[in-house]
């Protein structure tokens, strides 16, 4: 959230507070309706207190169009869930979640121990990337040792083709499938 819709959060939590504890202050009949009345009358009509509200009442309705029909988010967070962009004198380059998780699938499907694979990105401001992998293996596989290549491959693969660092490369091992028997032999 920007500082200014934070600002007028805090401010509307206020009013709708005050006028909630007013309310409830005059349903329980701690509070006289006359005085109710004539301090709203005397604020709303007095010169300066009018000019003062109407301008901060015409802020509200702006603000209110603001947070309703705008969305709050800026173009730099909409790219960061996109993917990474980077720049330099050139110009710009947008590489894409997509783009890092089918990476990262080609080199877990390099491993023979690798049945299947799917592939989770996480991406944060200052670029670094987190990766989720979950795997299907072979009942052959060694998993530590897979893992452990697996890493250190996926990390090396997106640091050369993209320059992103990668933090975390995350391995969850789902299921160990059978081997699979070939045609013909019994």
């Amino acid at each position: 959230m920007k500082v200014l819709e934070k600002i007028a959060l805090i401010i509307y939590s206020n009013i709708v507070l005050i006028l909630s504890i007013i309310l409830c202050l005059l349903i329980v009949g701690w509070l006289d309706i006359d005085l109710v009345g004539k301090v709203v009358t005397s604020v709303v009509l007095g010169e300066t207190s009018s000019k003062v509200i109407l301008g901060i009442s015409v802020l509200f309705i702006l603000l209110s169009i603001k947070c309703i029909f705008f969305d709050s988010s800026s173009k730099e967070q909409t790219k960061e869930r996109q993917g990474i962009l980077l720049e330099n004198e050139s110009g710009k380059l947008m590489i894409s979640r997509e783009t890092i998780e089918s990476l990262v699938n080609s080199v877990a499907l390099n491993f023979q121990s690798a049945e299947d694979v799917t592939t989770r990105i996480e991406l944060d401001k200052e670029n670094n990337v987190k990766v989720f992998v979950n795997l299907i293996v072979n009942e052959e596989a060694v998993i530590k040792d897979l893992s452990a290549n697996l890493q250190t491959r996926i990390k090396e693969k997106v640091k050369a083709a993209t320059d992103l660092e990668v933090k975390e490369v995350n391995i969850t091992v789902k299921k160990v499938a059978p081997k699979k028997q070939q045609e013909g032999i019994q």
